[in-house]
């Protein structure tokens, strides 16, 4: 079976055929629910579209919510209207948002923001641009690090089901694991000045780019290259100077603010709560049910990592090993209200999972990595049935 995924897949004109077919049949689920719209995918909410009406796109689809829900929409929208902002040169925060968690992620918006000077359209048009661009660049750039016979295994990080998660919700993990992968890439080819800048901008757009960026630290220091060392620290340039800017903008911000969003266990417990209420409740109906269950793959993840964070050879990949047990560490301490209480959430803390096992498995040979791959696999497959039969369309309006 290796063989044969290795003689598929290893063929990046395979690979990207299925990519393109991948991507274009689940963002046609998508559209064909909102009058072929691609505004649809940015997830607008009536609450914040009316705050922020001059730079609602006319056309756009605007979703109104559900019974008690004040129709918020989703995190893509959020990028949107942060990029409009720079793109016309501003620093006037959008109405009606957090600033102190959104407004350290500027990587996203900013890179989004020269599609905007063509207009609202630019916008959306750039938020497809740059997440099929980037993420297919740093796929090449991935693939070009690993040794032959290994070339499959970026595959599996083009093909993952948590960065089409993210492409669905034009959000920025996808974008963020992009320039992480391109980061290191620069560093394996001593372009340490374009890894810094790189590696910059991907904590700027999601924080969970340090889970690669800290491991590789302790790794130049433990090896006493300090010169490396030095080069990993100044990918912190830009996030510091950001913050400390944005200290003088928000007082009430600081990193540790971060914390909130963790409650150990919780978040487990909460899921594992819930699925016992809908076996023993009955009511739910097959969709119902399908929805809870969905969760359920990467729950098994979850174990199955916290499994391998302990095999393999101690001596081979350990940044990677750092840096996986942390993405696994933040998903078992995930709450249940912000991360286990909905698939999209939870799904998310796994993106960058796929690109550090990667690389770990490219290390040490000694890893037995194929049954996190099949639960990938598995999740993927889940995740495709999702968007086809079980997701329903919401209420909106053609704004």
């Amino acid at each position: 079976m290796r063989a044969n995924a290795a003689r598929i897949f290893g063929s990046r004109r395979n690979t990207t055929l299925v990519f393109i077919l991948l991507y274009s049949i689940s963002s046609y689920f998508v559209w064909k629910k909102y009058e072929f719209r691609p505004s649809s995918q940015i997830n607008f909410g009536k609450e914040f579209a009316d705050q922020n009406a001059e730079e609602t796109p006319k056309g756009a689809i605007v979703f109104l919510g559900e019974e008690g829900n004040l129709g918020a929409g989703y995190d893509g929208q959020i990028f949107y209207y942060y990029s409009r902002m720079l793109s016309e040169w501003s620093l006037n925060w959008p109405k009606g948002f957090e600033t102190s968690f959104r407004a350290p992620r500027i990587g996203y918006p900013l890179l989004v923001s020269p599609f905007g000077w063509f207009g609202q359209q630019g916008t959306i048009f750039g938020m497809y641009i740059l997440n099929l661009g980037l993420f297919y660049l740093s796929y090449l750039a991935l693939r070009n690090i690993l040794p032959e016979g290994k070339e499959y295994l970026s595959a599996i990080y083009l093909l993952s089901p948590f960065a089409l998660g993210s492409y669905i919700l034009l959000v920025s993990d996808t974008i963020m694991m992009g320039l992480i992968l391109l980061s290191y890439w620069s560093y394996e080819k001593k372009k340490f000045l374009a890894f810094s800048i790189f590696g910059g901008l991907a904590i700027l757009t999601k924080e969970q780019a340090v889970f690669l960026l800290f491991p590789l630290g302790i790794e130049t220091l433990y090896q006493r290259d300090y010169k490396k060392s030095l080069w990993v620290l100044s990918s912190l340039l830009l996030p510091v100077c950001w913050s400390l800017y944005l200290r003088t903008q928000f007082p009430e911000w600081t990193p540790g603010s971060l914390g909130n969003f963790f409650d150990p266990l919780a978040g487990i417990l909460g899921y594992l709560s819930e699925l016992q209420q809908a076996i023993g409740g009955g009511g739910q109906g097959l969709v119902g049910l399908a929805k809870k269950f969905s969760r359920f793959p990467l729950l098994l993840l979850l174990l199955y990592g916290t499994f391998l964070v302990f095999q393999g050879n101690w001596r081979q990949g350990l940044a990677f090993r750092i840096g996986f047990g942390i993405t696994m560490l933040t998903v078992f301490a995930g709450g249940y209200v912000l991360y286990w209480a909905t698939y999209e959430n939870v799904s998310r803390m796994f993106t960058i999972s796929v690109p550090l096992l990667i690389l770990w498995q490219r290390e040490d040979e000694s890893l037995t990595a194929n049954p996190y791959w099949y639960l990938v696999a598995i999740v993927l497959a889940g995740f495709l049935i999702k968007l086809a039969l079980i997701s329903k369309p919401l209420r909106y309006v053609v704004w």
